[in-house]
């Protein structure tokens, strides 16, 4: 594979009878350029473009190497072991711990492997194609967050990444699953997983967010954008348009209440002109996100571009999804077995009815 170093020769190193195992050695051809490893070590950040395309340039030299007769694990991917050649293309280098698949009932097997990458089915003797993708994986775990994956917190064996980059929710949800600690969680093969990310990054056929919007049963009616698939859902609840603003009165009544201010006392009538001009600054640019998908779920506070407010776990936790009243309106709650995640912007009791149904409709949706 020309993104694998030619095998020249082998040696051994020999030692002395009481120093220990002696070495063997692959003589392979160099490969000008740094691995990933040595660019962290010089704070490079990793974009989600540029991890993206090292996937899909690994998961090929999976592909040649896991199609082999018998079939080839690497079994050490890390980002010491991944090449950024001087062409721009990553090679994949240290075939010392390779294996064909299989361990014979009882054989003695060299754990290969290195601690915070490898799965643990490979530490018990039993590495799959699988495991290889989990390596790889977490080698991209470690690029977006420029933190070992054994350093970062896990939840259900899960490792917890995503409040620390900034990322697609697709790629998210991709490295994931080639995470899982479950093996049956994971794609069966690199050619699955290349053809999955593949289809994520180039996919124009989500189906168009559905609005829904009620009438009005207190000053505005919540908008809420909806995108959802077998696999996914995705929500925005929308701030009101300024239509509803104006219908609402607010505006009529502020500028009198700002005129008669002003008259009265100049610097109160420019004080409440700033309150309320940050007021509407932040009920217009401010919107709430859902993502939930068979693995993941993520909740967010947006004002503009801005993440200022983050809840998430495993879809697998989730023990309820509700519409509750409080101070100003109704919200929705996704109560998990770990942490209660809501929305904090009020809506109407009928649009937080039918945004709880819609999601608790597609939890209990069978994939297909």
């Amino acid at each position: 594979h020309p993104r694998i170093p030619n095998y020249r020769d082998y040696f051994l190193l020999y030692k002395e009878a009481d120093a220990g195992l002696s070495w063997f050695a692959l003589v392979q051809d160099y490969i000008p350029g740094f691995s990933l490893q040595e660019l962290l070590d010089r704070e490079k950040k990793f974009t989600e473009a540029d991890v993206n395309k090292i996937a899909k340039e690994v998961l090929k030299i999976l592909v040649y190497l896991h199609e082999l007769e018998p079939p080839v694990l690497h079994r050490d991917i890390k980002p010491s072991n991944l090449i950024m050649g001087a062409d721009q293309q990553i090679y994949l280098v240290d075939f010392g711990g390779v294996q064909s698949q299989g361990n014979p009932n009882g054989a003695t097997f060299t754990v290969v492997g290195t601690i915070g990458y490898a799965p643990l089915e490979q530490f018990w003797g039993r590495a799959v194609p699988a495991s290889d993708l989990y390596a790889l994986g977490t080698t991209l775990i470690h690029l977006l967050t420029g933190i070992i994956p054994a350093d970062l917190p896990q939840k259900n064996y899960q490792i917890q990444f995503t409040d620390k980059v900034d990322i697609s929710h697709s790629l998210a949800k991709w490295i994931n699953r080639i995470t899982e600690m479950d093996l049956e969680r994971r794609f069966k093969s690199a050619n699955e997983a290349l053809l999955n990310l593949e289809s994520e990054a180039t996919s124009q056929s989500r189906p168009q967010p559905r609005l829904i919007s009620s009438k009005k049963t207190g000053i505005f009616s919540s908008i809420i954008s909806i995108n959802k698939s077998s696999d996914m859902i995705e929500i925005y609840t929308h701030a009101p348009s300024l239509r509803e603003l104006k219908n609402s009165g607010m505006i009529g009544g502020g500028f009198c209440i700002f005129l008669g201010l002003l008259l009265t006392n100049p610097i109160y009538g420019i004080l409440f002109f700033i309150i309320i001009f940050v007021g509407i600054y932040i009920l217009f640019g401010e919107k709430n996100y859902i993502y939930i998908d068979r693995n993941n779920f993520q909740l967010e506070r947006h004002l503009f571009n801005f993440v200022y407010g983050k809840c998430q776990g495993n879809t697998r936790d989730i023990l309820q999804v509700l519409s509750s009243k409080f101070e100003s309106g109704y919200q929705v709650i996704i109560q998990s077995q770990i942490d209660k995640c809501q929305l904090e912007r009020a809506m109407n009791a009928k649009d937080s009815t039918r945004l709880a149904q819609e999601i608790n409709q597609w939890l209990n949706q069978k994939p297909d």
